[in-house]
């Protein structure tokens, strides 16, 4: 009876074991899937991009997108912070940094411009209010950090551009960089939209 009572435990015990392996390898596993600021700053150092052409500079930038559209939204705040892809883009061809301005745009931001532009001037204007001052305070470190004083997210030639003659017709008719400029401003807008921020007032 004893040893059996042994044995039972000692089941037991290596059962429990078991289950804490398998569970802290699949949280090792998966937090190496997680894609992050780091890894992005990582691939960007490790490659040279000027050193390359053809077939191999274009999957170097298929790869450089794949990591940006995994990032989650806080992650890629963090990545514009710290303009860690800047020097990559600045490198890019024209024809380049269209196709990979328009491959890390969110996913649905040409429905969210539609949608944008169906709504009466004063919640496109609230709206767009709301978005520059969450960008200002977050690229200026936080609700705590004194967001008036950082630097405006998009220029004040962009921004009275985007209240003058609507964001749609605007983005349409800009240049890559212009686009780049506005993906951070595009991404908040779709965020507000989408959770349903600012729609109900």
């Amino acid at each position: 009876m004893f040893s059996q009572r042994r044995r039972f435990v000692a089941w037991a015990v290596a059962t429990i074991i078991g289950i804490w392996l398998v569970v802290g390898a699949g949280h090792w596993y998966f937090q190496n899937l997680k894609m992050t600021v780091d890894k992005v700053r990582a691939y960007v150092t490790s490659v040279d991009l000027s050193q390359l052409t053809g077939a191999v500079r274009a999957k170097a930038i298929k790869e450089l997108e794949d990591k940006l559209n995994a990032l989650s939204y806080e992650e890629r705040q963090k990545l514009r912070a710290n303009h860690l892809i800047n020097n990559w883009f600045e490198q890019m061809t024209e024809a380049e940094k269209e196709q990979f301005v328009e491959a890390t745009l969110p996913t649905g931001f040409k429905q969210m411009i539609n949608a944008f532009q169906q709504l009466p001037e004063e919640k496109r204007q609230r709206l767009v209010d709301n978005a520059i001052k969450r960008l200002r305070t977050a690229n200026n470190g936080g609700p705590n950090g004194g967001g008036t004083n950082a630097p405006p997210p998009i220029s004040p030639a962009v921004e009275a551009k985007i209240r003058t003659i609507g964001l749609k017709t605007f983005y349409s008719h800009s240049s890559a960089e212009t686009k780049a400029e506005l993906a951070p401003l595009l991404e908040e807008l779709q965020r507000q939209m989408e959770s349903g921020r600012m729609m109900r007032h």
